[in-house]
């Protein structure tokens, strides 16, 4: 398990490394955030065909891997080429200075989305490193359905605000209808319920320490990049976002409160 591990993490350096290559040549460190869901694809495509052996939870996971991840890359891809650098990245860049940042920006953006998808991507290697009987259980069928309905709320919000926000006259407005009716963030919810269903495919297994990706993961998105730095921002950037967060449920889908009730 560990030569898998130590294998896909040395393949994962190699693309990252030549990846910041290339934005140091077009001044745009935000194609990394592209590369994240492709990452996982790669990592896990190499845990599957390093092991050998197929069997049914393997393939499965090979399958919804890969669909999520391609996924995930296509959507980034979209809504960031042609556009001018995220908005965090242009902060580092503006903090340490032009000069500096083309290689600060391998260290801590490179090389940390890179450690990450490696630590994240702990119920992959727990699937597939697996010597338990590959035939899918009851955990598994649950995992599907987690699955599903975390990749439901991720592509569904995805798509409603990607058309919501080609629409001009949205400008300044808050997304509040569809799967944004019930949770302010239904893309990162989904997000999480897939992660999770990937830790019920590594218990399934027999790998159990390895959920540990998953909830690395939740954290991630609830504490550190997604939820908290999102809420922040949109705060102070759209004073209606406020009477949505007085109705609407943060992170898990709920009905919407009426009015009477704040």
């Amino acid at each position: 398990m560990i030569t898998l591990f130590l294998q896909a993490s040395l393949l994962i350096w190699a693309l990252v490394t030549l990846l910041w290559l290339w934005s140091v040549l077009i001044r745009n460190a935000s194609i990394i955030d592209i590369f994240w869901g492709f990452g996982f694809v790669a990592v896990n495509a190499f845990y599957v065909i390093g092991t050998g052996d197929l069997n049914p939870r393997k393939i499965l996971i090979l399958f919804l891997v890969t669909i999520w991840g391609l996924r995930l890359a296509i959507y980034l891809a979209i809504r960031n080429i042609g556009k001018v650098e995220d908005f965090r990245y242009r902060q580092f860049r503006s903090n340490y200075g032009a000069r500096r940042y083309w290689w600060v920006s391998y260290f801590q953006t490179f090389l940390l989305q890179g450690f990450l998808i490696m630590i994240v991507s702990l119920p992959l290697l727990g699937i597939s490193s697996s010597t338990h009987p590959g035939n899918l259980n009851l955990l598994d069928f649950l995992g599907i359905i987690v699955w599903l309905t975390g990749f439901m709320f991720e592509a569904g919000g995805d798509y409603q605000l990607w058309r919501f926000r080609r629409d001009p006259g949205n400008k300044g407005k808050v997304l509040d209808t569809g799967f944004w009716k019930y949770t302010r963030h239904p893309n990162y919810f989904g997000d999480t319920a897939v992660w999770w269903a990937y830790a019920l495919f590594s218990i399934a297994a027999g790998g159990y320490w390895q959920a540990a990706g998953s909830v690395i993961m939740t954290i991630l998105i609830i504490r550190v990049s997604g939820v908290a730095l999102l809420e922040k921002t949109l705060n102070t950037t759209k004073p209606q976002y406020r009477d949505y967060i007085r109705k609407t449920s943060s992170f898990f889908p709920w009905f919407p409160k009426e009015k009477s009730d704040f």
